[in-house]
C-alpha cells in the first residue's frame, strides 16, 4: 500500500496542496499580514536607494582602525552599507572593512562601497577559490567545500579565517548599531577570548547530544554568529571536516550548520558574551521601534522592522549628531 501511495505521488501532492500554502501563510502572518509586506519591501527599496547617498567616511586618522569582516554581494551590499556606517557613527572610530565577494558583487557595488569606504579591503571570489583548492582541497575536504558551493552561510567561518592567523571580528550585513558598542570596541583593542553576540534561542539544527559527543563537552546555549570574533589560528581544519561530514550523514544538512560548528569550536572555551539586552537578536516592539539597545541584529521576521523604520532611524540620528570619525 505504501509502494502504491508513493507512486501516485500522494505525499508530494499533499506537500503541494497543504504543507507549502500552509507555510507560505505562516510567513505572511509572521510578516504582519499583505500590507505590511508591501510596506516592507518598499522600504527595503528605498533604503537601498538611501545606501546611495550615504556620506564617504574618512580612510584615515589619529587613532587605530577597527576592522570588520562581511561576506556581501549585489543583493546585499547596501546592508553591508549601513552596518558598516552605523557602527563607524556610533563607535567614533575608523573603520577598514574587508568585504568577501560571494560571487556577485558586480562593479557598480563595489564602487557604491569604496566610495563610502574608502579604506576598504574586496576580497575577490576567485581568490578565496584558489585558496580553497590550495588549502581545503576537495579530495580531502569533501564535506566543508560541498558546503561552501551550496551552503554561503559558511563562507562567513572559512572565507576569513582560511590561511590566515590572529583574531578576526565577522559580522552579518543585517546590523544596525544605535549607540556606542563599548564592549565591542574594547575587545577588538584587547582580543583575548571569542567574543560572541546571543540568540533570541538556540537555534544549532542538530541534537544535542551528537553536537556534545563530537565537541567533547557541553553545548552553550543560544550562541549567534550574527557577531563573532575567532581566533584563526586556533582552527582545526581537518576537525571541522569530521564534524562536518558527520553531522550531515547522521542528520543532514540544515540552515544553523555553521552557528552549530562555532558552538561546538567553543566548548568549554571561556568567552566574552554580549549582552543580550543591549545586542539584540531579532527585536520586537516596543524595542524594534524604539531601538534604544546598542545594536540590533534583524533575522527572521524581525526584517520587517529593519526595512520599514529602523534604517531611517540612523540616517535621523546622523543629523541630529553629525560627527563622524
Amino acid at each position: 500500500m505504501r509502494s502504491i501511495i508513493r507512486r501516485a505521488g500522494i505525499p508530494t501532492l499533499a506537500h503541494h496542496l497543504w504543507r507549502r500554502p500552509r507555510q507560505a501563510l505562516g510567513r505572511l502572518i509572521a510578516a504582519g499580514g499583505p500590507l505590511a509586506v508591501y510596506r516592507t519591501e518598499r522600504g527595503r527599496r528605498e533604503m537601498e536607494a538611501a545606501a546611495r547617498e550615504l556620506p564617504s567616511l574618512p580612510a584615515t586618522g589619529t587613532e587605530s582602525p577597527v576592522t570588520l569582516h562581511l561576506l556581501t554581494g549585489r543583493n546585499f551590499w547596501y546592508q553591508t552599507a549601513f552596518c558598516l556606517w552605523s557602527f563607524a557613527r556610533q563607535s567614533g572610530r575608523l573603520i577598514h572593512p574587508v568585504l568577501y565577494d560571494d560571487g556577485t558583487l558586480d562593479p557598480s557595488c563595489r564602487e557604491r562601497l569604496a566610495r563610502i569606504f574608502p579604506a576598504v579591503n574586496f576580497v575577490d571570489a576567485a581568490d578565496t577559490i584558489d585558496r580553497l583548492n590550495a588549502h581545503l582541497p576537495l579530495a580531502r575536504f569533501p564535506a566543508l567545500r560541498d558546503r561552501w558551493l551550496h551552503y554561503p552561510n559558511i563562507r562567513k567561518l572559512i572565507d576569513p579565517h582560511l590561511t590566515e592567523s590572529g583574531w578576526k571580528l565577522v559580522t552579518d550585513s543585517d546590523l544596525l548599531f544605535f549607540r556606542p558598542p563599548t564592549l565591542l570596541l574594547d575587545w577588538a583593542a584587547r582580543p583575548e577570548r571569542p567574543f560572541h553576540a546571543v540568540d533570541c534561542e538556540t537555534s544549532y539544527g542538530y541534537s544535542r547530544a551528537l553536537m556534545t559527543s563530537l565537541a567533547g563537552g557541553p553545548i552553550a546555549e543560544r550562541v549567534n554568529v550574527g557577531l563573532i570574533g575567532l581566533d584563526s589560528s586556533r582552527l582545526d581544519w581537518d576537525r571541522l571536516e569530521s564534524w562536518c561530514q558527520t553531522l550531515l550523514t547522521r542528520e543532514g544538512p540544515n540552515y544553523y550548520l555553521e552557528q552549530a560548528l562555532v558552538a561546538m569550536l567553543l566548548v568549554r572555551t571561556e568567552c566574552v558574551v554580549a549582552p543580550a539586552g543591549d545586542y539584540v537578536t531579532l527585536p520586537e516592539p516596543p524595542e524594534a521601534i524604539a531601538c534604544r539597545a546598542v545594536m540590533h541584529h534583524y533575522v527572521a521576521h524581525s526584517k520587517r522592522w529593519y526595512f520599514q523604520s529602523s534604517w531611517r532611524k540612523v540616517l535621523a540620528g546622523a543629523r541630529q549628531s553629525p560627527a563622524l570619525p
